[in-house]
């Protein structure tokens, strides 16, 4: 169970491994999703997400898919048992001998407490990385969105300018401000995520985990990776 993988890097540096959850939590806009996948690049290690593994039952039409797709339509959630099982099943794979990446899960507190006591009784460590990112700067990132509903190419205010403003570089069609993209939007979003995530990092706190949180507001994405891959490498 102690096993230690070395990653080599270009620069001629290695990165230590220990097989150990990754647990990432962060808020709509904090690039958790591209430091994901820096994550999985770069540590060869699996990113698990519940959403995709539900979506690929549904897609299989198995016993588990129908089940989730019925709950679905009745606007009902799918039970913390059920999500429990799959994530026990899917650390069966081969391929999270080395660790994993958590996304999306734990959501709730009895998710947390189950996945904690399985994590132990397989002798998996766990590490969760907070990516802090001030709201005001979340809400400039995600209202400054803008997409091309021609050819669906993704343009930011800031970040990533069309050559003409408000208009698409590709087919010169308007470019348009996505439903879940407009300010009111992403404040309620930031809301939800902040009462649902504020109790899983207290109980993490609690029960004795390592907690890091990284200021990923002014930081680039490979600044704020770098900081992740410090914490992986302590012990």
């Amino acid at each position: 169970m102690g096993l230690t993988q070395t990653i080599a890097e270009p620069a001629g540096l290695s990165v230590q491994v220990k097989r150990r959850a990754l647990i990432l939590f962060g808020s709509p806009g904090s690039g958790k999703g591209t430091q994901s996948k820096y994550l999985v690049e770069r540590l060869g290690i699996p990113q698990i997400s519940t959403g995709d593994m539900l979506r690929e039952h549904i897609q299989c039409g198995d016993e588990i898919g129908l089940k989730v797709r019925d709950l679905m339509r009745a606007g009902s959630l799918v039970s913390d048992e059920l999500v429990n099982r799959l994530v026990e099943e899917r650390l069966r794979e081969p391929d999270t001998d080395r660790g994993f990446i958590l996304d999306g899960y734990p959501l709730t507190l009895q998710q947390a407490d189950t996945m904690s006591a399985l994590l132990a009784r397989l002798g998996i460590g766990q590490l969760v990385i907070h990516l802090v990112v001030d709201y005001t700067v979340i809400i400039a990132r995600i209202s400054g969105r803008r997409q091309c509903p021609a050819c669906g190419t993704l343009y930011n205010a800031t970040s990533k300018p069309p050559q003409v403003a408000g208009v698409c570089d590709l087919d010169r069609t308007a470019l348009v401000i996505r439903e879940d993209d407009r300010e009111s939007v992403v404040r309620e979003r930031l809301e939800a995520y902040d009462q649902k995530t504020r109790p899983l990092l207290d109980h993490f706190r609690q029960t004795g985990e390592r907690v890091v949180e990284i200021d990923a507001s002014s930081l680039k994405p490979d600044g704020v990776f770098e900081k992740i891959l410090e914490q992986v490498q302590t012990k």
